[in-house]
């Protein structure tokens, strides 16, 4: 049901406590033990992210250097790498010929946050779905939070999260906010962080 605009405020905010106790923690703590054997392989994780996700992606590789001394990477930072590509060779193979071009293998990963996870039916996000092929060929890894089950990557892959949608005209954000609340918890967590904050 539709937000009623004089309880929006309240009922946006209720959205935030329920997604929270509903989220799957075990799943949470599972990826960062799977990104604990990335670091331990000495293996770099590269962060796929179009639109507001992107913007998620550059922040999220900040802390999972700094705090995890993780190597890591966001695909979309290098304007001109990325917007040469698909001014010459298109959209749709932007991020997996990036991958290809940084040597990605099996010791990697991508970690992909997106709100629907792309959808080859739609073409929605269809650079996503061709990096998680290549990935898959590759035989490496995939890690994801999203906010829809329906998209390629959490039909695809055991190490995505699943944002729940608790309201349809809500799912872009609060599936973005929640890509940041997990990846905070993610690199605050003992198992991956070595860097203490500053505050």
């Amino acid at each position: 049901m539709p937000l009623t605009k004089n309880k929006f405020v309240a009922n946006y905010f209720k959205g935030i406590s329920d997604i929270s106790e509903k989220i799957d923690q075990k799943a949470v703590q599972s990826l960062a033990e799977a990104i604990k054997k990335i670091k331990s392989n000495k293996g770099r994780i590269f962060f796929l992210g179009v639109g507001g996700s992107a913007g998620n992606c550059s922040h999220a590789v900040n802390d999972f250097r700094k705090l995890c001394a993780i190597e890591s990477y966001s695909v979309t930072d290098n304007v001109s790498e990325l917007t040469a590509r698909i001014n010459d060779e298109g959209w749709d193979s932007s991020f997996s010929e990036w991958l290809k071009a940084s040597n990605f293998n099996k010791k990697d990963g991508i970690f992909v946050l997106s709100v629907g996870g792309g959808n080859e039916e739609k073409k929605v996000s269809v650079n996503i779905i061709n990096a998680i092929k290549y990935v898959e060929e590759v035989n490496s890894n995939i890690f994801g939070i999203v906010g829809r089950d329906g998209g390629y990557a959490k039909k695809n892959n055991n190490n995505v999260i699943l944002i729940p949608n608790i309201e349809n005209s809500l799912v872009t954000p609060l599936s973005e906010s929640f890509q940041s609340v997990i990846w905070h918890c993610l690199v605050s967590n003992p198992v991956l962080q070595i860097v203490k904050t500053k505050w």
